[in-house]
């Protein structure tokens, strides 16, 4: 653990965030545990930077990659509530992987909410040569394709229960497809096996794949969003390029500490990372790369986390969706 006079942050998978304490060494803060590049690192950095300008300290982001989150929600939900060790979770630490299957923690109990820092769509992206080989230029074409080759279509994921993996099995759901889930540790190096070709395709969070889109290096069919992203408005939403009314399965991103945080310190916290999401800079880099900044306060970010579980364990029934 790093030793200053002003806490830090490490992150990846989660970002902690913290504020100067008198007389006290400052542990680093606990990020969320994802390999560096992926969509929550990206969110991380981005806030992390202005939230340090404003604290007047320095933020060192530490990537802690491991079980969809679990490592990274283990090691903030075992640390004092004292400020020092905060960690960005996302849908999957608190949504989709308790709502999927048995984590060793509690999403509600372990963790006191303090800010939710911004959603984003996920969006259908293919290898460009697996699409021309195949003829795949829609999402109808992709449904026509998997069902003809049951079993053919391997679909990456940043690891099981995440956000990216229950896009994919929400979609076979809907379509009655099946293709092969392939779990990595993270979205980079998903991603990379996909623009080499060693996957065809993925239900990437937007952020992480919007520069590959771009440069022709992936390609894009459909946003997972129940309405087009702002930064792909000739994108069509799944649900209305396959006519799938219902489909939905976007990713969000925001910051918890362990529980039983003191109000003096959660309730700074919450105000100086607010102010640090809604400043026009952050504002804008989120934008370009497909996220919509929020903020909002702790109890409200603890209905959204409640509602998030609720609506992901229904899913899963009555899609019938599975988790490896």
């Amino acid at each position: 653990m790093a030793k200053n006079d002003f806490p830090k942050a490490k992150s990846a998978e989660s970002y902690p965030l913290g504020h100067a304490k008198e007389n006290k060494d400052a542990s680093a803060y606990t990020g969320f545990k994802y390999p560096a590049g992926g969509g929550n690192d990206m969110i991380a950095r981005v806030v992390t930077e202005r939230w340090g300008r404003m604290l007047g300290q320095t933020f060192v982001v530490e990537n802690q990659s491991g079980g969809g989150g679990v490592i990274a929600s283990q090691t903030t939900m075992r640390a004092a509530p004292d400020g020092y060790t905060l960690m960005q979770g996302y849908v999957a630490t608190h949504g989709t992987n308790p709502a999927t299957r048995k984590v060793p923690y509690d999403p509600i109990k372990d963790f006191t909410p303090i800010t939710l820092v911004a959603e984003l769509p996920n969006v259908l992206v293919l290898n460009p040569e697996f699409a021309a080989k195949n003829n795949i230029n829609s999402v109808n074409d992709l449904i026509a394709y998997a069902k003809a080759n049951p079993g053919k279509v391997n679909m990456a994921s940043s690891g099981n229960g995440t956000s990216i993996h229950m896009a994919g099995e929400l979609f076979k759901s809907m379509t009655k497809t099946f293709m092969v889930h392939l779990p990595y540790k993270g979205s980079p190096p998903a991603v990379t096996d996909l623009m080499a070709g060693n996957v065809d395709i993925m239900f990437d969070n937007l952020p992480s794949s919007i520069n590959y889109i771009r440069s022709g290096r992936l390609k894009a069919l459909a946003v997972t969003s129940a309405k087009r992203s702002p930064a792909f408005p000739d994108l069509p939403t799944i649900a209305e390029a396959a006519n799938l009314p219902g489909y939905e399965a976007t990713s969000w991103f925001g910051v918890v500490g362990p529980a039983n945080m003191p109000a003096d310190i959660l309730n700074k916290d919450s105000a100086v990372l607010m102010a640090a999401i809604n400043s026009p800079a952050v504002k804008e880099k989120y934008l370009a790369m497909g996220a919509q900044p929020v903020g909002n306060t702790p109890a409200q970010f603890a209905t959204f986390i409640k509602n998030e579980i609720a609506k992901w364990t229904k899913v899963v029934k009555d899609s019938g969706a599975k988790v490896d």
